[in-house]
């Protein structure tokens, strides 16, 4: 089988981009480092405590990590950022626990994907920061953390995101990235990201284009860090009685739910849900259309997805995370939330939930429901990043909807929490997950260039997962010797 990520070296171009780390004092951070803040170098700490968050300093590298204290500037390192969802607010008695993505430089654990794809080709020579374009295709916030990586690492970049985006994520690229290229539609109009990929590889300008949805270094990322940050979580809150059950997340790119095969590898019995907007049902009805949870573009698989290892398909509708939205930030719906016995300390939180986190936590809820579980059962998924993002979204639906009022807010809460509900919820048989696994094809095989062996290998070949995290120690390894052959550290210290 060939490697899936791919690390062989380009010496030449290697010296190149070692000259240009020296020249711009840049020191990357191990993948043990991204897992574990104590093992970063203390000098390195210590700058860290003049640095904004998300500051352009490439010392904002070792803040790729669930680790940073909640903070926007001059924080260290502490334990994971979580919350917990009570029942008052979810209307089960499951434990639903999301880590905070807020936290990350770019306010989204996104930026840690991106780094996932980039470094392994930068640390081996094959990408030249002196000479070659970086290209972020996505629908949000994995080009803002593509665009931010890239101008840590000194190299140029070019962000390419739906037009129909958040108003905010563009304001930011445009002075992170070299170029933002907006492409037709919103959310749901991947195909049109992948056309505009092409047409740039075929324009003869020099770039690498890192795809999220095929990148295996973005698999890689959630499966060595994320997956470990949710054990770090589950070790801090499990009582002697409770059981770790399972995960849900929004496919999305399918980096994110590359943590529940972290997970499934610790606890073999636990569930992997991936969940999607019901406007737009490819999983669950092989099915296309439109919809508002921004962020998590649809109508194909990616091809990182191992789709052979999810056990739950979950339908959201769009309204119920647009509903939430405004319950959760608009002062009557934070006051209602209150008066039902939410505590306010929780609901000062809800605002670190963006759109498509609060679809996240739906899914789990819905998970909850129908495996019936009780108080001494945990879910775990993520908060991609927080309301930072969407603000321009909720003076829109003010606009659009009017006034948010206490009947809203009542609404919201008993529709959509409280009243959701088992429709449009799939638990996969080994032939389910094939059907899924099989529209690849039409995507990848089909327009995107990749072979029939190798799409047969993703659901034949049992090593074929597990070969993409076996090289974490080699890449590493990689990363030291860069690092040392830069030199910055050892003047440092």
């Amino acid at each position: 089988m060939t490697e899936l990520i791919d690390l062989t070296k380009n010496e030449a171009v290697l010296e190149r981009a070692i000259g240009q780390a020296r020249k711009r004092n840049i020191i990357i951070p191990t993948f043990k480092q991204m897992r574990d803040p104590s093992l970063i170098p203390d000098v390195i700490k210590r700058r860290l405590g003049d640095v904004g968050l998300w500051d352009l300093d490439p010392l904002n590298l070792f803040r790729i990590s669930w680790h940073n204290d909640p903070v926007s500037s001059g924080g260290g390192f502490g334990d994971v950022n979580y919350i917990e969802m009570p029942k008052e607010l979810t209307g089960v008695d499951a434990r639903i626990v999301l880590t905070v993505g807020k936290w990350f430089p770019t306010g989204s654990h996104k930026v840690g994907a991106a780094f996932g794809c980039l470094v392994p080709r930068l640390v081996t020579g094959q990408f030249d920061p002196t000479a070659q374009k970086a290209v972020w295709p996505s629908t949000g916030n994995y080009c803002r953390g593509g665009a931010y990586d890239s101008n840590l690492l000194a190299c140029e970049s070019i962000a390419i995101l739906p037009q129909g985006m958040s108003q905010e994520r563009f304001d930011w690229l445009a002075s992170v990235a070299g170029e933002t290229i907006k492409t037709p539609g919103s959310e749901s109009n991947v195909k049109e990201i992948f056309d505009k990929c092409w047409e740039l590889r075929n324009s003869g300008e020099d770039l690498v284009i890192f795809n999220q949805f095929d990148e295996f270094g973005n698999y890689l990322w959630h499966y060595e860090v994320t997956g470990p940050a949710m054990v770090e979580v589950l070790n801090q809150i499990m009582g002697p009685n409770d059981r770790y059950r399972g995960m849900a997340s929004n496919t999305g790119s399918a980096g994110t739910i590359a943590f529940g095969d972290y997970m499934k590898d610790q606890f073999p019995s636990s569930k992997i849900v991936a969940s999607e907007a019901l406007q737009c049902p490819t999983l669950l009805q092989n099915g296309f259309g439109e919809h508002r949870i921004e962020g998590i573009g649809d109508k194909h698989v990616p091809w990182i997805h191992n789709v052979k290892n999810s056990d739950m398909v979950v339908a959201l509708d769009d309204a119920a995370t647009i509903g939430l939205m405004r319950l959760f930030n608009e002062p009557a719906g934070q006051e209602y939330l209150v008066e039902q016995g939410v505590s306010a300390d929780l609901v000062e939180q809800l605002p670190l939930l963006g759109i498509s986190s609060i679809g996240n936590m739906l899914a789990a809820i819905k998970m909850a429901k129908y495996y019936e579980m009780g108080p001494n059962d945990i879910v775990m998924t993520v908060s991609t990043d927080s309301m930072e993002m969407y603000m321009s979204r909720l003076e829109e639906y003010k606009e659009k909807e009017g006034a948010f009022t206490p009947q809203d807010a009542a609404a919201r809460f008993h529709r959509y929490l409280l009243g959701a509900d088992l429709d449009n919820v799939q638990e996969l048989s080994y032939y389910d997950r094939k059907r899924i696994h099989n529209l690849k094809y039409f995507t990848w095989v089909e327009q995107q260039g990749k072979t029939y062996e190798e799409i047969q290998a993703q659901w034949f070949d049992d090593s074929y997962w597990p070969s993409i995290h076996s090289h974490t120690d080699e890449i590493d390894v990689l990363i030291d010797e860069f690092n040392g052959r830069v030199g910055l550290l050892a003047e440092m210290s």
